[in-house]
């Protein structure tokens, strides 16, 4: 029971600091789930991010679900998700009741004029992390590169890139006999 509150404290202060979404997590993810506590590998977590993305909703609900499920099954699962959660639902309830009456404060603008540069990194620093990890082939780099175009500049949406990604994937790999390895 120590171990299941343990994580789901985690999560909770993972939850607690994320400001900008799930990209912006990964980073707080990756600093506490992998080098932390060690409960997840590098190159484990960077497959549960690209699941947790692959899937519908939120990427930091979808990564503490999975996290906590690997770990303690379903019960891990719900305290998983739950943590994550928990910290936004508290915040935005409470943002909700205030917010309208402190928008336009110069306090409020000014601090969010603060906050926004330090997402931007937050996010930066997830992929460089991230592409540590990351073995650059030909087929990898290239996929990155027409990935990020896709999205980018030609304003693709994020789920036709993550399908073409996978049939072009399996298009390329289909001959091969995967031992688990990245390419």
């Amino acid at each position: 029971m120590k171990e299941r509150l343990k994580m789901f404290l985690t999560f909770f202060k993972i939850g607690m600091f994320t400001l900008g979404g799930g990209y912006a997590m990964i980073s707080l993810f990756e600093e506490e789930v992998v080098r932390k506590k060690k409960w997840i590998a590098s190159d484990e977590f960077l497959d549960i991010i690209a699941l947790a993305q692959s899937l519908p909703g939120a990427l930091a609900v979808n990564s503490a679900t999975y996290i906590g499920y690997r770990l303690f099954g379903f019960t891990g699962a719900v305290l998983g998700c739950l943590g994550v959660l928990l910290p936004s639902f508290i915040s935005i309830l409470f943002i909700a009741m205030a917010f309208h009456k402190f928008q336009s404060e110069e306090l409020v603008v000014k601090a969010f004029s603060g906050i926004r540069p330090a997402v931007v990194a937050l996010i930066l620093s997830s992929v460089i992390k991230l592409s540590a990890n990351f073995s650059k082939t030909f087929f990898n780099m290239t996929a990155v590169l027409l990935s990020v175009l896709a999205v980018a500049v030609f304003d693709i949406h994020p789920i036709f890139v993550i399908i073409a990604a996978a049939i072009a994937g399996y298009l390329f790999f289909k001959g091969e006999h995967s031992n688990g390895s990245d390419h």
